[in-house]
């Protein structure tokens, strides 16, 4: 009897290590399946799904820029509709004549919006008037370096967009150009 309870345990004690190894090897199996799931899901929406973000934000892209219209360049007109400014410029030397530099320049703005052209062209005594304002007032040896030059475009860009500002209530003008430009 007693081998009887030997062998009795001995098999209980087997039973019960081949239930914990059976439920080990199921919880193995199990979260193998979770890493594998997870991993297949992860891969998913990393490679497979990239492409479509890509396409949304050229979507998005294409909704928030603004559709850009051919360039319109208007020629700024000075009295009687000659094309071009000229001015005296200030300087500290006279010419060899005793004369003093002056600066002539043919201005062209440029917009992408009709309305702005058609305000810029009802306003152009406006613009006119400021622009001969503030070329007058430029020094001939500042204007001599390209530097000069660069922001003396810049002013008058700025001198243009804020006609437009006062009587439009947009600056409307991207750039002023000058496409001609002769100082002696």
């Amino acid at each position: 009897m007693a081998e009887d309870q030997a062998a009795a345990a001995e098999n209980g004690e087997e039973e019960g290590g081949k239930k914990k190894s059976k439920l080990k090897l199921i919880i193995i199996i199990v979260v193998a399946l979770l890493v594998l799931g997870g991993g297949g899901a992860a891969a998913y929406f990393l490679l497979l799904a990239e492409p479509n973000t890509e396409e949304s934000a050229e979507k998005e892209a294409e909704v928030v820029e603004p559709v850009r219209g051919p360039a319109i360049y208007v020629k700024v007109r000075s009295m009687e509709g000659r094309p071009m400014f000229v001015v005296p410029l200030r300087s500290k030397e006279k010419t060899r004549a005793g004369r003093g530099h002056y600066m002539q320049a043919y201005v062209e703005a440029k917009t992408r919006n009709p309305e702005v052209e058609a305000a810029l062209k009802l306003h152009m005594p406006v613009v006119v008037s400021r622009l001969n304002k503030m070329f007058s007032s430029q020094e001939f040896e500042i204007l001599q370096t390209k530097e000069g030059r660069s922001e003396l475009r810049q002013q008058a860009v700025d001198e243009v967009r804020e006609v437009m500002m006062e009587k439009i209530g947009r600056p409307g003008v991207e750039t002023v150009l000058f496409t001609n430009f002769v100082m002696q």
